[in-house]
Protein backbone atom coordinates (compact mmCIF):
# COMPACT_ATOMS: atom_id res chain seq x y z
CA UNK A 1 0.00 0.00 0.00
CA UNK A 2 1.37 3.43 -0.92
CA UNK A 3 1.60 5.60 2.16
CA UNK A 4 1.25 9.33 1.72
CA UNK A 5 4.13 11.58 2.87
CA UNK A 6 1.96 13.53 5.33
CA UNK A 7 1.07 10.33 7.21
CA UNK A 8 4.75 9.38 7.29
CA UNK A 9 5.61 12.78 8.73
CA UNK A 10 3.04 12.25 11.47
CA UNK A 11 4.61 8.86 12.18
CA UNK A 12 8.10 10.40 12.18
CA UNK A 13 7.01 13.03 14.68
CA UNK A 14 5.58 10.49 17.13
CA UNK A 15 8.63 8.24 16.79
CA UNK A 16 11.03 11.11 17.55
CA UNK A 17 8.92 12.15 20.53
CA UNK A 18 9.04 8.58 21.88
CA UNK A 19 12.83 8.62 21.45
CA UNK A 20 12.96 11.70 23.67
CA UNK A 21 11.18 9.68 26.37
CA UNK A 22 13.61 6.76 26.29
CA UNK A 23 12.38 4.52 23.47
CA UNK A 24 14.62 3.06 20.76
CA UNK A 25 13.50 1.99 17.28
CA UNK A 26 13.89 -1.46 15.78
CA UNK A 27 13.12 -2.78 12.27
CA UNK A 28 10.08 -5.00 11.81
CA UNK A 29 12.36 -7.80 10.62
CA UNK A 30 13.47 -8.35 14.25
CA UNK A 31 9.94 -9.48 15.11
CA UNK A 32 9.00 -13.19 15.24
CA UNK A 33 5.49 -13.50 13.76
CA UNK A 34 4.90 -16.96 15.22
CA UNK A 35 6.01 -16.29 18.80
CA UNK A 36 4.78 -12.65 18.78
CA UNK A 37 7.96 -11.39 20.44
CA UNK A 38 11.24 -9.75 19.52
CA UNK A 39 13.52 -12.67 20.52
CA UNK A 40 16.75 -10.72 20.92
CA UNK A 41 15.08 -8.14 23.19
CA UNK A 42 13.53 -10.78 25.48
CA UNK A 43 16.84 -12.62 25.83
CA UNK A 44 18.84 -9.44 26.50
CA UNK A 45 16.40 -8.37 29.23
CA UNK A 46 16.47 -11.76 30.96
CA UNK A 47 20.24 -12.26 30.79
CA UNK A 48 20.99 -8.74 32.06
CA UNK A 49 18.46 -8.73 34.90
CA UNK A 50 18.42 -12.41 35.95
CA UNK A 51 21.77 -13.95 34.89
CA UNK A 52 21.80 -16.68 37.56
CA UNK A 53 18.33 -17.86 36.60
CA UNK A 54 19.38 -17.95 32.95
CA UNK A 55 22.40 -20.08 33.88
CA UNK A 56 20.12 -22.57 35.63
CA UNK A 57 17.97 -22.82 32.51
CA UNK A 58 21.07 -23.38 30.39
CA UNK A 59 21.86 -26.39 32.58
CA UNK A 60 18.52 -27.87 31.47
CA UNK A 61 18.36 -26.76 27.84
CA UNK A 62 22.01 -26.24 26.83
CA UNK A 63 22.15 -24.66 23.35
CA UNK A 64 18.33 -24.73 23.04
CA UNK A 65 17.81 -22.34 25.97
CA UNK A 66 16.72 -19.31 23.94
CA UNK A 67 14.34 -21.33 21.79
CA UNK A 68 12.73 -23.15 24.73
CA UNK A 69 12.36 -20.08 26.96
CA UNK A 70 10.84 -17.97 24.19
CA UNK A 71 8.38 -20.74 23.35
CA UNK A 72 7.44 -21.00 27.02
CA UNK A 73 6.84 -17.26 27.36
CA UNK A 74 4.78 -17.09 24.17
CA UNK A 75 2.71 -20.08 25.25
CA UNK A 76 2.02 -18.60 28.69
CA UNK A 77 0.88 -15.31 27.16
CA UNK A 78 -1.49 -17.23 24.86
CA UNK A 79 -2.98 -19.12 27.81
CA UNK A 80 -2.97 -16.51 30.58
CA UNK A 81 -2.92 -13.19 28.74
CA UNK A 82 -0.20 -10.55 28.65
CA UNK A 83 -1.23 -8.66 31.79
CA UNK A 84 -1.05 -11.76 34.01
CA UNK A 85 2.34 -12.78 32.59
CA UNK A 86 3.78 -9.30 33.08
CA UNK A 87 2.57 -9.09 36.68
CA UNK A 88 3.32 -12.65 37.74
CA UNK A 89 6.10 -13.82 35.43
CA UNK A 90 6.52 -17.35 34.09
CA UNK A 91 7.88 -20.56 35.57
CA UNK A 92 10.06 -22.86 33.48
CA UNK A 93 11.78 -25.97 34.87
CA UNK A 94 11.31 -24.66 38.41
CA UNK A 95 12.85 -21.28 37.53
CA UNK A 96 10.69 -18.17 37.98
CA UNK A 97 11.35 -15.46 35.40
CA UNK A 98 10.29 -11.82 35.80
CA UNK A 99 9.38 -10.17 32.50
CA UNK A 100 9.17 -6.60 33.83
CA UNK A 101 10.21 -4.61 36.90
CA UNK A 102 7.84 -2.03 38.34
CA UNK A 103 8.83 1.16 40.11
CA UNK A 104 9.67 0.54 43.78
CA UNK A 105 7.22 2.13 46.24
CA UNK A 106 10.10 3.53 48.31
CA UNK A 107 13.75 4.35 47.70
CA UNK A 108 14.95 1.94 50.36
CA UNK A 109 15.86 -0.79 47.86
CA UNK A 110 18.50 0.48 45.37
CA UNK A 111 18.77 -2.98 43.74
CA UNK A 112 15.08 -2.84 42.78
CA UNK A 113 15.57 0.67 41.40
CA UNK A 114 18.47 -0.60 39.29
CA UNK A 115 16.33 -3.42 37.86
CA UNK A 116 13.53 -0.93 37.12
CA UNK A 117 15.96 1.13 35.03
CA UNK A 118 16.76 -1.94 32.90
CA UNK A 119 13.26 -2.22 31.37
CA UNK A 120 13.60 -1.96 27.58
CA UNK A 121 11.07 0.14 25.61
CA UNK A 122 11.11 -0.19 21.83
CA UNK A 123 9.00 1.11 18.95
CA UNK A 124 8.57 -0.70 15.63
CA UNK A 125 7.04 1.05 12.63
CA UNK A 126 5.08 -0.74 9.93
CA UNK A 127 5.13 -4.06 11.76
CA UNK A 128 4.32 -6.89 9.35
CA UNK A 129 2.60 -9.22 11.79
CA UNK A 130 0.99 -11.83 9.53
CA UNK A 131 2.08 -15.03 7.77
CA UNK A 132 -1.05 -14.79 5.60
CA UNK A 133 -0.77 -11.32 4.08
CA UNK A 134 1.41 -8.21 3.93
CA UNK A 135 -0.70 -6.11 6.30
CA UNK A 136 1.28 -3.91 8.67
CA UNK A 137 0.45 -1.96 11.81
CA UNK A 138 1.63 1.66 11.76
CA UNK A 139 3.25 1.44 15.20
CA UNK A 140 3.69 -1.21 17.86
CA UNK A 141 5.28 -0.53 21.25
CA UNK A 142 7.30 -3.27 22.96
CA UNK A 143 8.33 -3.76 26.57
CA UNK A 144 11.27 -6.13 27.08
CA UNK A 145 10.55 -7.69 23.70
CA UNK A 146 6.82 -8.21 24.28
CA UNK A 147 4.25 -6.21 22.23
CA UNK A 148 2.05 -4.20 24.61
CA UNK A 149 0.01 -1.94 22.30
CA UNK A 150 -0.63 -1.13 18.65
CA UNK A 151 -1.49 2.12 16.85
CA UNK A 152 -3.05 3.02 13.53
CA UNK A 153 -2.29 6.63 12.59
CA UNK A 154 -4.14 8.99 10.25
CA UNK A 155 -3.30 12.52 9.19
CA UNK A 156 -6.24 14.77 8.33
CA UNK A 157 -4.19 16.32 5.53
CA UNK A 158 -4.65 13.03 3.67
CA UNK A 159 -8.43 13.31 4.08
CA UNK A 160 -8.55 10.59 6.75
CA UNK A 161 -9.13 10.53 10.52
CA UNK A 162 -9.59 8.07 13.41
CA UNK A 163 -12.84 6.78 11.90
CA UNK A 164 -10.75 5.38 9.05
CA UNK A 165 -8.41 3.81 11.63
CA UNK A 166 -11.38 2.22 13.38
CA UNK A 167 -12.65 0.88 10.05
CA UNK A 168 -9.20 -0.56 9.37
CA UNK A 169 -9.10 -2.37 12.72
CA UNK A 170 -12.63 -3.71 12.22
CA UNK A 171 -12.15 -4.93 8.65
CA UNK A 172 -8.44 -5.46 7.97
CA UNK A 173 -7.11 -6.37 11.44
CA UNK A 174 -9.15 -9.49 12.13
CA UNK A 175 -7.89 -11.62 15.05
CA UNK A 176 -8.75 -14.99 13.48
CA UNK A 177 -5.47 -16.72 12.66
CA UNK A 178 -3.43 -13.71 13.83
CA UNK A 179 -1.96 -14.38 17.31
CA UNK A 180 -0.84 -10.77 17.86
CA UNK A 181 -4.42 -9.50 17.47
CA UNK A 182 -6.08 -12.07 19.72
CA UNK A 183 -7.82 -10.86 22.88
CA UNK A 184 -5.41 -10.40 25.78
CA UNK A 185 -2.23 -10.56 23.69
CA UNK A 186 -1.91 -6.76 23.60
CA UNK A 187 -3.25 -4.40 26.25
CA UNK A 188 -4.85 -1.86 23.93
CA UNK A 189 -5.18 -0.73 20.30
CA UNK A 190 -5.17 3.02 19.62
CA UNK A 191 -6.62 4.96 16.68
CA UNK A 192 -4.84 8.31 16.41
CA UNK A 193 -5.14 11.35 14.18
CA UNK A 194 -3.95 14.94 14.59
CA UNK A 195 -6.89 15.93 16.79
CA UNK A 196 -8.51 12.86 18.39
CA UNK A 197 -7.79 9.43 19.85
CA UNK A 198 -9.93 6.33 20.39
CA UNK A 199 -9.09 2.90 21.76
CA UNK A 200 -10.24 -0.69 22.13
CA UNK A 201 -8.97 -3.68 24.08
CA UNK A 202 -10.82 -6.33 22.08
CA UNK A 203 -10.71 -6.67 18.30
CA UNK A 204 -13.70 -8.65 17.01
CA UNK A 205 -14.48 -7.43 13.51
CA UNK A 206 -17.66 -5.37 13.14
CA UNK A 207 -18.40 -6.00 16.82
CA UNK A 208 -15.32 -4.04 17.94
CA UNK A 209 -16.25 -1.22 20.31
CA UNK A 210 -14.05 1.87 20.41
CA UNK A 211 -13.93 4.29 23.33
CA UNK A 212 -13.02 7.98 22.98
CA UNK A 213 -9.65 8.72 24.55
CA UNK A 214 -9.60 12.50 24.63
CA UNK A 215 -8.96 15.19 27.22
CA UNK A 216 -12.40 16.67 26.72
CA UNK A 217 -15.08 17.08 24.08
CA UNK A 218 -12.29 18.62 21.99
CA UNK A 219 -8.58 18.37 22.68
CA UNK A 220 -6.98 21.79 23.23
CA UNK A 221 -4.67 23.36 20.68
CA UNK A 222 -1.00 22.78 21.54
CA UNK A 223 1.51 25.26 20.19
CA UNK A 224 4.22 23.52 18.19
CA UNK A 225 2.62 20.08 18.46
CA UNK A 226 -0.50 18.11 17.59
CA UNK A 227 -3.65 18.21 19.73
CA UNK A 228 -3.13 14.51 20.48
CA UNK A 229 0.42 14.97 21.81
CA UNK A 230 -0.69 13.97 25.33
CA UNK A 231 -0.87 10.37 24.12
CA UNK A 232 2.85 10.00 23.38
CA UNK A 233 4.12 12.73 25.74
CA UNK A 234 2.07 11.66 28.76
CA UNK A 235 0.28 8.31 28.52
CA UNK A 236 2.87 6.31 26.57
CA UNK A 237 6.05 7.35 28.38
CA UNK A 238 7.90 4.42 30.03
CA UNK A 239 7.09 5.47 33.63
CA UNK A 240 3.45 6.07 32.74
CA UNK A 241 2.99 2.74 30.94
CA UNK A 242 4.63 0.79 33.75
CA UNK A 243 2.28 2.49 36.22
CA UNK A 244 -0.72 1.61 34.03
CA UNK A 245 0.38 -2.02 33.68
CA UNK A 246 1.00 -2.42 37.40
CA UNK A 247 -1.92 -0.48 38.86
CA UNK A 248 -4.68 0.04 36.30
CA UNK A 249 -5.17 -2.60 33.58
CA UNK A 250 -7.47 -5.37 34.83
CA UNK A 251 -9.16 -8.43 33.33
CA UNK A 252 -12.70 -8.81 34.69
CA UNK A 253 -15.62 -11.13 34.12
CA UNK A 254 -18.91 -9.51 33.21
CA UNK A 255 -22.30 -10.93 32.36
CA UNK A 256 -25.24 -9.91 30.24
CA UNK A 257 -28.85 -11.12 30.24
CA UNK A 258 -30.56 -12.52 27.15
CA UNK A 259 -33.67 -14.52 26.31
CA UNK A 260 -32.85 -18.21 25.88
CA UNK A 261 -35.35 -19.53 23.33
CA UNK A 262 -34.63 -23.18 24.18
CA UNK A 263 -35.28 -22.65 27.88
CA UNK A 264 -37.99 -20.08 27.28
CA UNK A 265 -36.49 -17.96 30.04
CA UNK A 266 -33.98 -15.21 30.78
CA UNK A 267 -30.42 -16.53 30.86
CA UNK A 268 -26.98 -15.04 31.49
CA UNK A 269 -23.84 -15.07 29.40
CA UNK A 270 -20.43 -14.48 31.01
CA UNK A 271 -17.48 -13.01 29.16
CA UNK A 272 -14.05 -11.51 29.86
CA UNK A 273 -13.38 -7.79 29.53
CA UNK A 274 -9.93 -6.18 29.56
CA UNK A 275 -10.16 -2.74 31.17
CA UNK A 276 -7.64 -0.08 30.12
CA UNK A 277 -8.17 3.25 31.94
CA UNK A 278 -9.80 6.00 29.91
CA UNK A 279 -7.98 9.32 29.88
CA UNK A 280 -10.12 11.08 32.51
CA UNK A 281 -9.84 8.07 34.84
CA UNK A 282 -6.07 8.01 34.59
CA UNK A 283 -5.90 11.77 35.02
CA UNK A 284 -8.04 11.97 38.16
CA UNK A 285 -6.19 9.16 39.98
CA UNK A 286 -2.79 10.62 39.15
CA UNK A 287 -3.89 14.12 40.05
CA UNK A 288 -5.24 12.88 43.39
CA UNK A 289 -2.07 10.89 44.01
CA UNK A 290 0.23 13.90 43.52
CA UNK A 291 -2.04 16.37 45.36
CA UNK A 292 -2.44 14.12 48.41
CA UNK A 293 1.33 13.70 48.62
CA UNK A 294 1.72 17.46 48.46
CA UNK A 295 -1.07 18.37 50.91
CA UNK A 296 -0.94 15.40 53.28
CA UNK A 297 -3.89 13.75 55.03
CA UNK A 298 -6.87 15.75 56.28
CA UNK A 299 -8.37 17.32 53.16
CA UNK A 300 -11.58 16.80 51.19
CA UNK A 301 -11.88 16.14 47.45
CA UNK A 302 -14.94 16.21 45.19
CA UNK A 303 -14.84 14.19 41.98
CA UNK A 304 -17.75 15.19 39.74
CA UNK A 305 -17.97 12.29 37.32
CA UNK A 306 -21.32 11.79 35.67
CA UNK A 307 -22.98 8.72 34.14
CA UNK A 308 -20.73 6.93 31.66
CA UNK A 309 -17.51 7.91 33.41
CA UNK A 310 -16.72 4.40 34.68
CA UNK A 311 -17.06 5.60 38.28
CA UNK A 312 -16.86 2.12 39.84
CA UNK A 313 -13.40 1.57 38.34
CA UNK A 314 -12.23 5.06 39.35
CA UNK A 315 -13.31 4.36 42.94
CA UNK A 316 -11.62 0.94 42.79
CA UNK A 317 -8.34 2.36 41.47
CA UNK A 318 -8.42 5.16 44.04
CA UNK A 319 -9.03 2.80 46.97
CA UNK A 320 -6.06 0.62 46.01
CA UNK A 321 -3.90 3.69 45.25
CA UNK A 322 -4.51 5.12 48.72
CA UNK A 323 -3.40 1.88 50.41
CA UNK A 324 0.03 2.09 48.76
CA UNK A 325 0.66 5.83 49.02
CA UNK A 326 3.82 7.15 50.68
CA UNK A 327 4.60 10.84 51.25
CA UNK A 328 7.99 10.33 49.59
CA UNK A 329 10.23 7.49 48.44
CA UNK A 330 12.20 7.71 51.68
CA UNK A 331 9.15 7.04 53.87
CA UNK A 332 8.48 3.62 55.40
CA UNK A 333 4.97 4.45 56.65
CA UNK A 334 1.90 4.54 54.41
CA UNK A 335 -0.12 7.75 54.35
CA UNK A 336 -3.40 5.87 55.02
CA UNK A 337 -3.76 2.96 57.42
CA UNK A 338 -7.27 2.08 56.24
CA UNK A 339 -9.45 3.06 53.29
CA UNK A 340 -13.22 2.92 53.75
CA UNK A 341 -15.53 2.86 50.73
CA UNK A 342 -19.12 3.89 51.52
CA UNK A 343 -21.93 3.08 49.08
CA UNK A 344 -25.57 4.17 49.28
CA UNK A 345 -27.03 0.69 48.81
CA UNK A 346 -28.51 -1.04 51.85
CA UNK A 347 -27.26 -4.30 50.37
CA UNK A 348 -23.70 -3.71 49.22
CA UNK A 349 -23.43 -2.58 45.62
CA UNK A 350 -22.28 -5.83 44.03
CA UNK A 351 -20.81 -4.14 40.97
CA UNK A 352 -18.70 -1.79 43.07
CA UNK A 353 -17.70 -4.58 45.43
CA UNK A 354 -16.72 -6.90 42.58
CA UNK A 355 -14.83 -4.13 40.82
CA UNK A 356 -12.71 -3.32 43.88
CA UNK A 357 -12.07 -7.01 44.56
CA UNK A 358 -11.08 -7.61 40.92
CA UNK A 359 -8.27 -5.06 41.40
CA UNK A 360 -7.06 -6.88 44.51
CA UNK A 361 -3.54 -8.27 44.11
CA UNK A 362 -3.22 -9.85 47.56
CA UNK A 363 -6.04 -11.92 49.05
CA UNK A 364 -7.63 -10.35 52.13
CA UNK A 365 -6.94 -6.70 51.25
CA UNK A 366 -10.61 -5.97 50.41
CA UNK A 367 -13.17 -6.59 53.20
CA UNK A 368 -16.90 -6.08 52.51
CA UNK A 369 -18.98 -5.36 55.62
CA UNK A 370 -22.48 -6.65 55.00
CA UNK A 371 -23.49 -7.58 58.54
CA UNK A 372 -23.41 -5.65 61.82
CA UNK A 373 -21.60 -2.60 63.13
CA UNK A 374 -19.61 -4.90 65.42
CA UNK A 375 -18.17 -6.52 62.28
CA UNK A 376 -17.21 -3.04 61.04
CA UNK A 377 -15.64 -2.17 64.40
CA UNK A 378 -13.58 -5.34 64.34
CA UNK A 379 -12.25 -4.55 60.86
CA UNK A 380 -11.39 -0.97 61.83
CA UNK A 381 -9.58 -2.10 64.98
CA UNK A 382 -7.63 -4.71 63.03
CA UNK A 383 -6.57 -2.01 60.58
CA UNK A 384 -7.76 -3.79 57.44
CA UNK A 385 -6.55 -2.14 54.23
CA UNK A 386 -9.86 -1.63 52.38
CA UNK A 387 -13.31 -1.82 53.99
CA UNK A 388 -16.49 -1.56 51.91
CA UNK A 389 -19.70 -0.70 53.75
CA UNK A 390 -23.09 0.99 53.39
CA UNK A 391 -24.33 4.48 54.15
CA UNK A 392 -26.44 3.10 57.03
CA UNK A 393 -23.22 2.57 58.98
CA UNK A 394 -21.90 6.07 58.23
CA UNK A 395 -22.69 7.47 61.75
CA UNK A 396 -20.72 4.66 63.31
CA UNK A 397 -17.84 5.12 60.83
CA UNK A 398 -17.39 8.83 61.51
CA UNK A 399 -17.65 8.34 65.27
CA UNK A 400 -15.23 5.42 65.36
CA UNK A 401 -12.53 6.86 63.10
CA UNK A 402 -12.74 10.24 64.83
CA UNK A 403 -11.73 8.50 68.07
CA UNK A 404 -8.80 6.73 66.38
CA UNK A 405 -6.67 9.84 66.01
CA UNK A 406 -3.42 7.87 65.98
CA UNK A 407 -4.43 6.21 62.69
CA UNK A 408 -5.08 7.75 59.29
CA UNK A 409 -8.15 7.08 57.15
CA UNK A 410 -9.26 7.72 53.60
CA UNK A 411 -13.05 7.67 53.23
CA UNK A 412 -14.42 7.34 49.69
CA UNK A 413 -18.14 8.07 49.40
CA UNK A 414 -19.89 6.61 46.37
CA UNK A 415 -22.54 8.78 44.74
CA UNK A 416 -25.57 9.07 46.98
CA UNK A 417 -29.03 9.41 45.51
CA UNK A 418 -30.31 12.89 46.20
CA UNK A 419 -33.19 11.47 48.16
CA UNK A 420 -34.84 8.33 49.48
CA UNK A 421 -38.59 8.09 49.86
CA UNK A 422 -41.28 5.68 51.09
CA UNK A 423 -40.02 2.57 52.87
CA UNK A 424 -36.42 3.43 52.00
CA UNK A 425 -36.86 6.79 53.70
CA UNK A 426 -38.17 5.15 56.90
CA UNK A 427 -35.23 2.75 57.01
CA UNK A 428 -32.79 5.58 56.37
CA UNK A 429 -34.25 7.68 59.17
CA UNK A 430 -33.93 4.78 61.59
CA UNK A 431 -30.28 4.31 60.67
CA UNK A 432 -29.40 7.98 60.31
CA UNK A 433 -31.32 9.56 63.16
CA UNK A 434 -28.32 11.24 64.69
CA UNK A 435 -28.81 14.61 62.99
CA UNK A 436 -32.01 16.46 62.26
CA UNK A 437 -32.22 16.52 58.49
CA UNK A 438 -35.31 18.09 57.01
CA UNK A 439 -37.67 15.96 54.99
CA UNK A 440 -38.56 16.95 51.48
CA UNK A 441 -41.84 16.46 49.69
CA UNK A 442 -43.75 13.26 50.46
CA UNK A 443 -41.41 12.41 53.31
CA UNK A 444 -38.24 12.23 51.23
CA UNK A 445 -35.04 11.92 53.22
CA UNK A 446 -31.97 13.52 51.65
CA UNK A 447 -28.91 11.36 52.19
CA UNK A 448 -26.53 13.84 50.57
CA UNK A 449 -27.59 16.45 53.12
CA UNK A 450 -27.01 13.98 55.92
CA UNK A 451 -23.47 13.10 54.85
CA UNK A 452 -22.57 16.73 54.36
CA UNK A 453 -23.90 17.75 57.78
CA UNK A 454 -22.23 14.80 59.53
CA UNK A 455 -18.82 15.71 58.08
CA UNK A 456 -19.39 19.41 58.66
CA UNK A 457 -20.39 18.92 62.32
CA UNK A 458 -17.10 17.22 63.11
CA UNK A 459 -15.00 19.76 61.23
CA UNK A 460 -11.76 19.09 59.40
CA UNK A 461 -9.75 16.32 61.03
CA UNK A 462 -6.06 15.95 60.33
CA UNK A 463 -6.14 12.15 60.20
CA UNK A 464 -9.12 11.77 57.82
CA UNK A 465 -9.43 12.58 54.10
CA UNK A 466 -12.86 12.43 52.45
CA UNK A 467 -13.31 11.72 48.72
CA UNK A 468 -16.81 12.36 47.38
CA UNK A 469 -17.93 10.98 44.00
CA UNK A 470 -21.07 12.45 42.49
CA UNK A 471 -22.46 13.45 39.10
CA UNK A 472 -24.60 16.40 40.20
CA UNK A 473 -23.41 17.96 43.48
CA UNK A 474 -25.54 20.49 45.34
CA UNK A 475 -24.07 23.88 46.09
CA UNK A 476 -23.81 23.02 49.80
CA UNK A 477 -21.96 19.81 48.94
CA UNK A 478 -19.50 21.81 46.84
CA UNK A 479 -18.84 24.02 49.87
CA UNK A 480 -17.88 20.99 52.00
CA UNK A 481 -15.98 18.91 49.41
CA UNK A 482 -15.06 21.46 46.75
CA UNK A 483 -12.26 23.98 46.43
CA UNK A 484 -12.28 27.71 45.79
CA UNK A 485 -11.14 28.89 42.38
CA UNK A 486 -9.64 32.29 41.58
CA UNK A 487 -13.14 33.82 41.50
CA UNK A 488 -13.93 32.58 45.00
CA UNK A 489 -16.37 29.94 43.72
CA UNK A 490 -16.42 26.37 45.02
CA UNK A 491 -15.57 23.90 42.24
CA UNK A 492 -14.90 20.12 42.02
CA UNK A 493 -11.37 18.75 42.19
CA UNK A 494 -11.96 16.97 38.85
CA UNK A 495 -14.85 16.87 36.37
CA UNK A 496 -16.16 14.52 33.71
CA UNK A 497 -19.23 16.44 32.60
CA UNK A 498 -22.63 15.29 31.37
CA UNK A 499 -21.92 17.25 28.19
CA UNK A 500 -18.80 15.16 27.53
CA UNK A 501 -20.63 11.94 28.39
CA UNK A 502 -23.37 12.81 25.87
CA UNK A 503 -20.77 13.84 23.28
CA UNK A 504 -18.92 10.53 23.71
CA UNK A 505 -22.10 8.49 23.42
CA UNK A 506 -22.26 7.15 26.99
CA UNK A 507 -25.39 9.11 27.87
CA UNK A 508 -28.45 9.71 25.70
CA UNK A 509 -29.33 13.34 25.11
CA UNK A 510 -32.95 13.36 26.31
CA UNK A 511 -33.43 16.91 25.03
CA UNK A 512 -32.17 16.19 21.52
CA UNK A 513 -35.66 15.70 20.06
CA UNK A 514 -37.53 17.60 22.76
CA UNK A 515 -40.46 19.79 21.80
CA UNK A 516 -43.03 21.51 24.00
CA UNK A 517 -46.59 20.17 24.08
CA UNK A 518 -47.90 23.45 22.71
CA UNK A 519 -45.47 23.44 19.78
CA UNK A 520 -46.23 19.75 19.08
Amino acid sequence: MNRRPTEERFEDWIEKSLHNHGYSSLPFTDYDKTLCVIPDEVVKFLTKTQPKKWERLEEHYDNQTEEKVLQRISSEISKRGLIDVLRNGVKDRGVYLDLVYFEPKSGLNPEHQELYSKNRFRVVRQLHYSHRNENSLDMVLFLNGLPILTMELKNQLTGQNIKHSEYQYKNDRLPKGEPLLKFGRCLVHFCVDNDRVSMTTHLKGDGTKFFPYNKGIENPIVEGDYRTEYLWNDVLTPDSLLDIIENFVVLVEEKEYYFNEKKGDIDTKKFKVLIFPRYHQLEVIRKLRSTIKEEGVGHNYLVQHTTGSGKSYSIGWLSHTLTSLFQSQDDKTRMFDTVIVVTDRRVLDKQLQNTIKSLEKTRGVVNPIDKTSSQLKEMLEKGKDIIITTIQKFPYITEEISSLGHRKFGVIIDEVHSSQSGENSKEMKKSLSKLNIEEGEEGEFDVEDYIREEIKSRGQQDHISFFGFTGTPKEKTLEVFGRKNDNGEFVPFHTYSMKQSISEGFTLDVLKNYTTYKRF
